[in-house]
Parts: C-alpha cells; sequence; structure tokens
C-alpha cells in the first residue's frame, strides 16, 4: 500500500518517533502500531517514562505563563494558521486517520474537517470570551465577573476519533490561554504525532514559547500520571464509562476538574408517521459508520408496531449492499474493527443476545480471507431483542443493532431513557406533537435530541455531551468554552467610603 501520506506528515514508515512538544525524546519502551486495514505494522513511539512527564509539566508551566498574556485575539490568530495548514494536510491526515483507525476515508477526510471547524469556531470565540455586568446595592460600587485560563488542560482522548475529539478540546482551551498536554490513545499514537507536527511549525512562527502544547505516550499508567497530577487543574477524559468513572474519583479527591465524555446506548424511535426512507438512511449509518465504534452510534432502533415488519425488511436489505472492506478504497462502506480484541466482545456479545433470548435477523461474523487479512473486518449484525435483556443496556463498540418494537410512544420514550447511559437519541416522526414530546422535559434524557436525522454525526456549534453515565460533559461549540477557564467576580469601589452588603454597620 502506498504510504506517501506518512512522509508528508513529517512521520518515517517504520519508525515515527515521538513528540513531547520539547523536542524528540526516546525511551526503552515503544508502542508499536499496527493498521487494523491490513495488518501492517506502520511505526512505533516511546513511551513516556515518569521523568519525561515532569519535564513536560514543567515546561508547559512556564509556557503558560507567557501564553495567558497573549491576548485573545491573537491566541485566535495562532488558531486560524493551524486551521490553514490543516486544510493543506487534510488529504494525508485524513488517509492516515483511515489507515491507522480504520474508519471510511470519508470518515477520516470528515474528521479533520471538524479539526478545520472547531479552529474556525475558536477563532470567533477569541473575540467572545464575554462576562457580566451586575449593579451592585451600595452606592458609588460597581461589579462584573471576568474568566480566566485555567492553566494547564490535561486531554485523554480515545482511538475512535484520533484527532477531532483532541482539537475540541485544544482548540477551544487555546483561545481561551490554556496550555494543553495530550495523552492520545496507545491504540492511534500517529496520528496525534501527526497533528503536533504540524502544529509544531505555527507555533514556530508566531513566537509562542515551547510547552503550549505537548504530548505524553503510553497506555493508562501514564494517564494516571496526570489524572492524579495537582499542576493539572482540568482533565478531559472521552472513552468508557468505565475508565471515566476512575478519572472522575482520582481527580475529585485532588478537587480537580473533569470534563467526561463517556459511554452511548443511542436509541432512534420509529414512529407511525416516520418518512421511511429517512429512518433508512439515519439508521444505517448510525449502526455502522466506524464500524459501530462511535459513542454516537445507533444501538438501539425503537419501531412501532405498524411498521415493524416493513423496517425489518427494508434494514435486511440494505445491509445485504453493504459493502466491507479496504477503508481506503471509497466504494466501501465499513471498515475494520480497532483490533482482535475488539473483534473477540463483538462475537462475545452476539452470543450473549441469543443466550438472552435474542433472534438474529441479520447475521454477525468474522471475514477471513486475502482482503481481510488483519483479522479485524467483522458483519454488521441485526438482532431482534427486548430493552430490558443485560446486553442491550450494555455499550457494545461494534456494529450490533438491536432492533425493538413498541405501542405507544410513552413506551418509547421510557425504553429509551431506560438504560445508564445518556449521550444521544432520535426520533423519526412528521407529526409536530410527537417531535415536541420527545423534545420536552418528558421526553429524551440525552444531552443530543434530534428529530427526522440519526444518533450520530453532530456539528461543532452545538455543544457535544450527554448526561447519567455519559458523564455531563460538554465540548466543542455553545458555551462550552467556560470549562476551560476559571470565573471571577470583581467589585469596584470609587467613592469615598466603604458601606457594607447587607446593611452592615461596622463603625469606629
Amino acid at each position: 500500500m502506498n504510504l506517501d501520506f506518512l512522509k508528508e506528515l513529517g512521520l518515517q514508515e517504520k519508525n515515527a518517533g515521538t513528540s513531547t512538544g520539547l523536542e524528540s525524546v526516546d525511551s526503552d519502551q515503544y508502542i508499536e502500531s499496527y493498521s487494523p486495514v491490513d495488518g501492517q505494522f506502520i511505526g512505533s513511539v516511546s513511551v513516556t517514562t515518569r521523568e519525561q512527564y515532569d519535564m513536560v509539566i514543567d515546561k508547559a508551566q512556564r509556557a503558560f505563563k507567557s501564553f495567558r498574556k497573549f491576548t485573545a485575539p491573537q491566541r485566535g490568530e495562532i488558531v486560524r494558521q493551524y486551521g490553514e495548514a490543516l486544510r493543506k494536510h487534510k488529504d494525508a491526515l485524513g488517509k492516515l486517520v483511515s489507515y491507522e483507525m480504520g474508519k471510511s476515508l470519508q470518515e477520516g477526510y470528515g474528521e479533520v474537517q471538524e479539526m478545520i471547524d472547531i479552529c474556525d469556531f475558536a477563532v470567533g470565540l477569541s473575540r467572545q470570551l464575554y462576562g457580566l455586568t451586575m449593579h451592585s446595592e451600595r452606592p458609588n460600587h460597581r461589579m462584573y465577573e471576568q474568566w480566566h485560563p485555567l492553566g494547564i488542560v490535561g486531554i485523554i482522548s480515545a482511538f475512535n476519533f484520533p484527532v477531532a475529539v483532541w482539537s475540541w478540546n485544544s482548540m477551544i482551551a487555546f483561545v481561551c490561554g490554556d496550555v494543553c498536554v495530550w495523552k492520545p490513545s496507545e491504540k492511534t499514537p500517529l496520528c496525534s504525532v501527526a497533528c503536533q507536527n504540524i502544529f509544531h511549525n505555527v507555533l514556530k512562527a508566531n513566537g509562542v514559547p515551547e510547552g503550549v502544547n505537548c504530548i505524553i505516550n503510553g497506555d493508562y499508567k501514564v494517564g494516571e500520571y496526570m489524572t492524579t497530577d495537582g499542576r493539572v487543574p482540568l482533565i478531559s477524559a472521552t472513552g468508557s464509562t468505565r475508565m471515566g468513572k476512575i478519572v472522575a474519583q482520582t481527580v475529585g479527591a485532588r478537587l480537580g476538574k473533569t470534563l467526561l465524555e463517556l459511554g452511548g446506548n443511542n436509541a432512534i424511535i420509529v414512529t407511525e408517521t416516520a418518512d421511511l426512507n429517512v429512518v433508512l438512511g439515519g439508521a444505517v449509518f448510525g449502526a455502522v459508520g466506524t464500524c459501530g465504534q462511535r459513542c454516537t452510534t445507533t444501538r438501539r432502533l425503537l419501531v412501532h408496531r405498524s411498521l415493524y415488519q416493513k423496517v425489518k425488511d427494508n434494514l435486511a436489505n440494505a445491509y445485504q449492499q453493504l459493502r466491507i472492506g479496504n477503508p481506503l478504497d471509497e466504494n466501501n462502506h465499513v471498515g475494520p474493527l480497532i483490533d482482535k480484541d475488539a473483534v473477540q466482545l463483538y462475537q462475545n456479545s452476539i452470543e450473549q443476545a441469543i443466550e438472552q433470548g435474542g433472534s438474529i435477523l441479520v447475521e454477525g461474523g468474522v471475514l477471513d480471507g486475502e482482503k481481510y487479512q488483519s483479522g479485524c473486518y467483522v458483519k454488521p449484525c441485526i438482532i431482534e431483542a427486548h430493552n430490558d435483556m443485560p446486553i442491550v443496556q450494555h455499550e457494545t463498540f461494534a456494529p450490533i443493532l438491536y432492533l425493538i418494537p413498541y405501542s405507544d410512544l410513552d413506551e418509547a420514550i421510557e425504553m429509551q431513557n431506560a438504560v445508564p447511559q445518556g449521550l444521544s437519541s432520535a426520533i423519526m416522526t412528521n407529526n409536530l406533537r410527537e417531535a415536541e414530546l420527545f423534545l420536552s422535559v418528558a421526553g429524551s434524557d440525552c444531552g443530543i435530541a434530534n428529530v427526522n436525522i440519526g444518533t450520530s454525526g453532530a456539528e461543532i456549534g452545538g455543544a457535544f455531551g450527554g448526561e447519567k453515565e455519559t458523564g455531563g460533559g460538554r465540548e466543542s461549540g455553545s458555551d462550552a468554552w467556560k470549562a476551560y477557564m476559571r470565573r471571577q467576580t470583581n467589585t469596584i469601589n470609587y467613592g469615598t467610603d466603604v458601606p457594607l452588603a447587607q446593611g452592615i454597620k461596622f463603625d469606629f
């Protein structure tokens, strides 16, 4: 396979090295990256030692003292330039995302476009970090609030979006005046090095001090360096609910801040009035996009009994038309799972669903043969199920869709909400009352609720995140920037005496 895109991104095939944001460093341990596309070794990065981690944090602390003094529009200009650099390297970086992670090339390009979009959003935001002015009860006093940067933002990202989620956090954090230390997934380390290589040139051209953006590499033990470190006031972590609970407890114990984007168990409700063409498009991409490895993947399809057979037939027919194979071939819809451990979880989940009373509608299975030599390719599967089955209550990061009938909308909403996770949700309906009920206080309990689109594919303009075991965090658009700053209330006395609030007298 032609891997020229590695050279464009500053990666040398077979030995990518690593980058902390200080200088190239090595240790006696390495993470080796193998592509799930063809099983080939791509390159390796050195694991960050404790000594190197402390060097990174020390450098980041010193960089913050300088970087926070840049005006917000100046910081926005740096982010704008990074967006332009990403446009230049979109093709190469999109291919790397597809090759190292396994998502389709169109999704790889889309992920880089998300990075570009959040840069554009952050540039505008750099002139809108607004506070409020309040009237004081005391004469000749003025009150207002303002926002200051926190310091070091620790970012822990997952393999399924190896570049976009970092940019959601970091571009906003940068315009806020923070510096970032990024621990990418050990399953997709080269994507992070590529992002750093592109950004390094922008930072250098603008005289930005070293340490504003650093990478640390390794497994959860390296992540623990940050979560236990009081020098890192905010940890933004994306991953499983299990991981998020550990991060929350660890950071909470030192009274640090967390921004958690965790698991999803997302459902689409299909009502009697739904447009079945819209249903099919939203459900199929939602269920099989990124081979079911999105936190917003559609995992449950709740269908009104009057349409159940029709939807069932349409889905079965659509799944037969899916093309599974090398994701860099744009004719294919579905690429591989990330690794063989994910394949085993996929197989176990299907077995458990059958044991718990599920019925196979579209058969799954692991694909073999020369074009599937990595052993990571599986067939998207549809299982007729019940919402209360234990496996249905669990998030499986694989293309398994549970098809579940319901009788009335109140029942469907109750089923939609009756899982521990609360990320994304959708309703397919042409009935205004049904749509409004779904969006009302008595409707979806998720952080994202859509009408006549699927659960997957959020835009950066809106705040992204969920409730319950999804963690409660919000990233990207709207006022998510406030998570990366500290609020300060200011009172100014421009009079000649010192009156107290609440009418308190203290004369002497």
